[in-house]
């Protein structure tokens, strides 16, 4: 399948309360609207009600309830759980994708609130990698603007943003939501003016914190240099435009890093694989040429 035809996996992943699930309900929408209707995964096992109907819905596998209730566990522990028993049957999810992927254009997936269960757990670093060795896959990190306006909170959503991408490695998009309340402006200026964020800081009483968000900002300089931002608004459609324009940059970048990329790991360990089994082979053929091909009596060598 050629780089333009090839399906897109999209990964929503946010924090409670962003406004992640009815981004995506947005996406729905305006994907429908452009007659190229998404096919739509929800991994979220909590999740009591959808704003959109899913194809692949994972509480149809496996009941949070009931895990929680099994294990004696507690709601986190319940979502862990339930993506880890999910995974068990990855494989005939990813038929289906498969069996979509002539007619479908954009592969959403909804993931759990609690960002940490699925960004940092064996089981969705298995999902992720699964769809990123399968088809252009993009992460998209959505943050609540109205709540990021502060510079403390601005520089915590900034460093999850960090954490997110060097776990996962993927073609990276920041999705300012809710612009409609408050303008992403402010956060894409101090982004790109040290001296903006200085200034905000410098508005606030002075203390510790804001020694080390002075720091950390400039830690996070480079990391800014390559980030791509967008505002959109889950409630009005503003931004969707550009929101699929930053989608196909990267795609791009998915097609001319990230692919070579892994494609150069997954060969070396093939060649680290041949090489297990060479010695191997050597060991066995070292053994057979001591005994001279006899049966050993174990007995008599104590």
């Amino acid at each position: 399948m050629s780089e333009t035809t090839s399906p897109v996996n999209i990964i929503m992943i946010g924090m409670a309360g962003s406004g992640k699930t009815t981004l995506m309900q947005r996406i729905n929408a305006y994907l429908h609207e452009k007659k190229t209707p998404p096919y739509v995964l929800n991994l979220d096992p909590a999740v009591s009600k959808l704003p959109f109907q899913a194809n692949i819905d994972i509480r149809d596998t496996v009941d949070y309830k009931q895990v929680m209730s099994e294990y004696n566990l507690g709601p986190n522990g319940g979502i862990l759980t339930s993506l880890n028993l999910f995974t068990t049957k990855l494989d005939q999810v990813m038929k289906l994708v498969e069996n979509r992927s002539s007619q479908t254009k954009y592969f959403l997936y909804d993931t759990p609130g609690q960002i940490e269960i699925f960004t940092w757990s064996a089981s969705g670093a298995i999902i992720t990698n699964t769809l990123a060795a399968t088809y252009p896959t993009v992460v998209v990190y959505v943050v609540d603007t109205p709540r990021t306006a502060s510079p403390a909170t601005f520089m915590s959503n900034m460093m999850y943003a960090c954490s997110i991408l060097y776990k996962t490695q993927l073609p990276f998009l920041v999705a300012f939501n809710k612009v409609d309340v408050v303008s992403h402006e402010f956060a894409v200026n101090w982004m790109e003016d040290f001296e903006a964020f200085q200034q905000a800081l410098m508005r606030q009483e002075e203390g510790f914190m804001n020694s080390l968000m002075n720091s950390m900002s400039l830690v996070l300089d480079e990391f800014y240099n390559h980030l791509r931002v967008v505002g959109v608004s889950a409630m009005t459609g503003q931004g969707m435009d550009e929101f699929f324009v930053k989608i196909d940059e990267a795609v791009k970048e998915y097609h001319e890093e990230f692919r070579p990329n892994m494609e150069k790991q997954m060969e070396k360990k093939r060649e680290q694989e041949k090489k297990d089994k060479e010695q191997q082979l050597r060991r066995l053929m070292h053994d057979l040429s001591v005994t001279d091909g006899k049966e050993v009596d174990l007995d008599k060598q104590e």
